[in-house]
């Protein structure tokens, strides 16, 4: 056999391995989320195991169980970084306002970093607010040093709650948020409380569908699971809740990774300190709804990710965790680098494909890679549960949804291996330490099929050379395609064609979305 037959061979071995090791994981993550939902199979069990999971757990004989009386509750910092945020900021500002939370109990600091008629709207709310006696204000910063780091590191000094809660601009949380979020610091050791993203046009398009179907999943299965196998979880940078201490002992808010969010997490959990995730309280926000905005968020999120494992991986192996909470938090930080193993993957299949029967000349066999099926049986069964079984969150029969999972779940495949070129190349700037802007994803106030972002000051208009190589890559894997016909070997024909696909939507709606004026 050629050594270009065994390089490939091995490099698409490698490749699949981890892949395949990183869905297993996952799988572990649902095995604690049912073992801890036993017996809640259905909807209405569901509703019932999450409204007792909401209920605070009762505290040690020596801590007190509960608050006498409003004037009794602890005052909480409610932060909003902003910036550039004409759409939707008006009614984020009205949202936390019409918190039902005793207003002598809670101050709203607007973090805004904008630099448009952003500033001048937030003035007019916060001045409209202190006329009804709110304790709200408009914090500037000289420049933008640190992005949303640095925003919310310069304003917790200005805090005077021994809570802080931060919300995003696209979030709309419930009147009721802290009424249900702050009992759970009765408990000393919590350190933060995180709620589950909603999706307020989750129904939009298929992006959004799509979108929504894997933070279904983080929400569900990934968070509650690894609060249920005493690993460590994350603040989403948003729809949660701080205790100032917690913040202040982990060694505050640092703007060298862009998911600022993940590395205190981490810093915050190895200091002792837990975070507890509620699952049955619902924080609704914007999913991103044209593709460029989606993209920009996803390459934020992956660059971040490997910022933060570079960062923490050596310090989280050299700590007390147990050997299970290691490898969790391991593949919990390297799940955006996963993009780059599935970019090498479908890279070195194409090349494969034609080398097979000099493989099979060799003594190998086609059923070669069958074993690894498993890691795709694990993902599926991670997706329906996450998507499915959780179905409490929609108003819609089970099986609908599990027809709509049939359909969107392939095209959730396709989408996620054709955005493995654009998130491989974050990840790499990532660990290179390559230092970029943070990007922030704009929102457009996109809540019905009604609105459009068509003409949108904040539309991105570059095409980028990614985006080619994302057109050059579909026109690649339609070769693996008809190169699989050509040969009558149909071993990587469905892979290909998801390939095909993902690539050439990316490219066609990244394309289709820069022309929009």
């Amino acid at each position: 056999m050629s050594l270009l037959a065994w390089t490939v061979l091995i490099v698409y071995t490698a490749a699949l391995s981890f892949v395949t090791l990183y869905c297993l994981v996952q799988f572990n993550l649902l095995y604690h989320y049912k073992k801890t939902n036993r017996g809640a199979t259905t909807p209405s069990a569901r509703l019932r195991f999450a409204a007792l999971q909401e209920q605070p757990q009762p505290l040690p004989a020596e801590g007190p169980t509960d608050w006498p009386g409003e004037e009794a509750l602890p005052f909480v910092t409610v932060q909003l970084p902003i910036y550039n945020e004409r759409y939707v900021v008006e009614r984020l500002i009205d949202r936390i306002a019409a918190f039902d939370y005793p207003r002598d109990r809670f101050e709203i600091h607007v973090l805004d970093d904008s630099t448009d008629d952003t500033r001048e709207i937030v003035a007019r709310k916060v001045a409209e607010y202190r006329t009804r006696g709110f304790q709200i204000e408009q914090i500037f910063r000289p420049g933008r040093q640190g992005f949303k780091a640095g925003a919310l590191r310069d304003a917790t000094p200005r805090a005077r709650g021994e809570f802080i809660a931060i919300f995003d601009a696209d979030f709309l949380p419930e009147p009721d948020f802290l009424r249900r979020t702050v009992p759970y610091f009765q408990d000393e050791r919590v350190g933060v409380v995180q709620t589950r993203w909603e999706h307020l046009n989750e129904n939009y398009s298929l992006i959004t569908r799509l979108q929504a179907l894997q933070l279904n999943v983080h929400f569900t299965v990934e968070q509650a699971g690894r609060m249920a196998g005493n690993l460590l979880l994350q603040f989403n940078g948003t729809a949660g809740i701080w205790r100032k201490a917690t913040i202040e002992e982990a060694g505050g808010w640092q703007a060298d990774t862009l998911t600022e969010d993940l590395d205190l997490s981490i810093r915050a959990q190895l200091k002792g300190w837990k975070i507890h995730y509620l699952e049955a309280v619902g924080s609704p926000a914007e999913l991103p709804a044209e593709m460029n905005s989606f993209k920009s968020q996803q390459f934020r999120w992956m660059k971040g990710g490997a910022e933060t494992a570079k960062k923490m991986l050596p310090t989280v192996w050299r700590s007390q965790l147990r050997l299970g909470q290691k490898i969790h938090t391991t593949f919990h930080l390297l799940g955006s680098t996963v993009f780059v193993f599935v970019f090498v993957l479908g890279v070195f299949s194409v090349p494969l494909l034609f080398l097979l029967n000099e493989l099979l000349a060799f003594g190998l066999t086609k059923d070669i890679f069958a074993g690894f099926l498993i890691g795709l049986l694990s993902i599926i069964a991670v997706y329906y549960v996450g998507n499915v079984q959780t179905g409490l969150y929609r108003q819609e029969p089970t099986w609908r949804t599990a027809l709509k999972f049939l359909f969107l779940f392939p095209l959730f495949l396709a989408l996620s291996m054709g955005l493995s070129l654009h998130n491989s190349m974050a990840v790499l700037q990532g660990y290179l330490g390559r230092k970029t802007a943070f990007v922030r994803t704009p929102k457009f106030n996109i809540l019905s099929l009604k609105d459009s972002f068509r003409k949108n000051t904040y539309l991105n208009h570059r095409l980028s050379w990614i985006t080619l190589l994302e057109g050059l890559l579909a026109l690649y894997f339609l070769g693996g395609v008809l190169g699989g016909l050509y040969l009558q070997n149909t071993t990587f024909i469905v892979f290909h064609f998801l390939l095909c696909i993902g690539y050439g939507a990316i490219f066609y709606f990244t394309v289709r979305h820069l022309s929009l004026k």
